[in-house]
């Protein structure tokens, strides 16, 4: 991955580099014969190891060889590629101050015997494993900011990352620590860009009106189109209207954030407009982070719903071939749909609903005992899957704790989950669906499904799906849909699904994509990063 550094961060790293060559100088006049493997430098390095079982079982395996500070001219390069990733940490919203560069520095200009030297040596190899978990896995530990991310992020043991310093060449080593996808490339060059224009001034003044459409003018529509104008959704102009290219800018600038693209500057729009640059910094900091966690291979084809963007999409080679809005788990404690990865196996075609228990405890069960007859579209299952009467039974005997009946929709257009359900069993109960509710797919926010993810097209998502294995899918969907029984359907080739969170996002081709908070996921991320030490270095503007 190339990365395209921004005229700020560059001006930080030339910044360090005299202190940089100064280090590597110190370090390099030192002189370390046979003596390093003498008893007060491995006894060092036992000391020093001891507190971490990892490390000191990777020291213990190396005979307490240096990996830093040996005089060869391998162990020079490792130590200046590491004082270098160190400096440059922030580049990639990293907590800077963790990895105390500083005190490292400080501490091999000090040493002055073998001890000294063995203690630098794990301090060196701490500083390291932290900054490459950081980029390889990320800072923070996402179950325990948000319990609803239940991502489990692999983090790599200090022996095989050490190792792997040892084998290769420590400079492209450490580049290629950070996330090799496109999404993160992106990413990174847009908070390049962002620090800049920060640094710059931002996008100017905000807009100050509730509402502009074509036609208004004045100085809120001059501050709309000089706004819009600086942050590149138009071509500088005079003009003082707000007229048909102005209004263009709008609805460009409306695609970008997720909104209904009318034209009209409302107050949603205008929320959107006057978010500053630097909060939209730390949107793309958090996704940066958020990246970071979903290291795993995406799957040459797998399929991606995004939640703040209300969407579904399947990519083949990092390309959208198909996409579809999506209405995901309503804002409500134990509603909020769950972020995780799985794999697609099968789909349901005509399916049966089985309501959850606790839908059928807290939501029917409360109808029932008010007219047994309510919700007549469900019917009621024993132990045993025989169906019961809803006239034998006594809805007032039971409670959420003892009701003892399965509740279930047989399959019609009129279904919970309309006419086709998608598949990648999990412990979360999620799956993709169809819904008769089609409204709710023309609304800007769509969040009211109890916690799955509904789709707007639900046929043609499964046409795309069988191409792969179906000379003629769709016709081989219908003949199984006409049947009007519940049938299974299996994927040939199992499908990865992720599903995100991503309030900054990119695009292969095309602007930065920016989506509402509907969670409120990222204020805390952003919030534990910040508590971590990662800082914006731009100046406010």
């Amino acid at each position: 991955m190339t990365l395209a550094l921004g005229h700020s961060c560059i001006r930080k790293i030339f910044r360090i580099v005299p202190v940089v060559l100064t280090i590597v100088s110190v370090l390099s006049a030192w002189t370390v014969p046979a003596a390093a493997q003498e008893a007060a430098f491995r006894q060092a390095v036992a000391e020093a190891a001891a507190q971490d079982r990892d490390l000191a079982a990777f020291y213990q395996e190396q005979t307490y060889r240096p990996v830093w500070t040996g005089e060869g001219a391998e162990h020079l390069a490792r130590r200046q590629a590491l004082v270098q990733v160190l400096a440059r940490a922030g580049v990639h919203g990293l907590p800077t101050q963790r990895y105390d560069l500083d005190g490292v520095m400080t501490a091999m200009r000090a040493a002055r015997s073998q001890r000294d030297l063995g203690q630098v040596e794990v301090a060196l190899s701490r500083a390291y494993l932290r900054y490459a978990r950081d980029l390889q896995s990320g800072v923070l530990v996402p179950s325990e900011v948000v319990s609803d991310i239940k991502r489990e992020v692999t983090r790599r043991e200090a022996g095989a990352l050490l190792t792997e310093i040892l084998s290769g060449d420590p400079a492209r080593t450490m580049r290629n620590l950070a996330p090799q996808s496109n999404e993160y490339a992106r990413l990174l060059k847009q908070k390049l860009r962002l620090e800049k224009l920060i640094a710059d001034g931002g996008w100017g003044p905000t807009v100050t009106a509730e509402k502009l459409r074509p036609g208004d003018g004045g100085p809120a529509v001059i501050a709309l189109r000089n706004r819009l104008i600086a942050m590149g959704y138009l071509a500088r102009s005079a003009a003082q209207t707000y007229d048909m290219r102005l209004q263009q800018a709008v609805q460009a600038f409306q695609a970008d954030h997720g909104l209904e693209p009318d034209g009209v500057a409302g107050t949603t729009t205008l929320g959107a407009l006057n978010t500053s640059a630097l909060d939209r910094l730390k949107s793309v900091i958090v996704a940066m982070e958020r990246e970071r966690w979903l290291s795993e291979e995406r799957g040459q084809r797998h399929i991606l719903v995004n939640l703040t963007d209300f969407s579904a999409r399947i990519l083949d080679n990092d390309e959208v071939t198909f996409a579809t809005r999506a209405v995901i788990g309503k804002n409500d404690q134990n509603r909020r749909s769950p972020e995780f990865s799985d794999e697609m196996e099968h789909m349901v075609i005509n399916p049966t609903w089985h309501v959850p228990y606790s839908i059928a405890v807290n939501e029917y069960l409360p109808q029932m005992q008010r007219n047994p007859g309510a919700a007549s579209h469900l019917k009621l299952y024993n132990r045993n899957g025989r169906e019961v009467s809803r006239g034998a039974v006594n809805f007032g005997a039971y409670n959420a704790r003892n009701f003892p009946f399965a509740i279930k929709q047989p399959p019609s257009e009129r279904n919970a989950l309309g006419l086709v359900k998608f598949m990648f069993p999990n412990k979360y109960n999620i799956y993709l669906h169809d819904t008769p509710q089609k409204a709710l797919f023309d609304l800007e926010k769509r969040d009211f499904s109890h916690g799955c993810i509904r789709l707007h097209q639900p046929f043609d998502f499964a046409y795309a799906l069988l191409a792969r294995q179906e000379s003629e899918p769709k016709a081989f969907f219908q003949s199984v849909l006409d049947t009007r029984r519940e049938t299974y359907v299996q994927l040939e080739q199992h499908v990865p699904v992720h599903i995100i969170y991503r309030t900054a996002f990119t695009q292969a081709q095309g602007r930065p994509q920016y989506r509402g908070d509907v969670y409120g996921r990222d204020a805390r991320i952003w919030e534990a990063l910040e508590k971590a030490g990662v800082s914006l270095d731009a100046p406010r503007g």
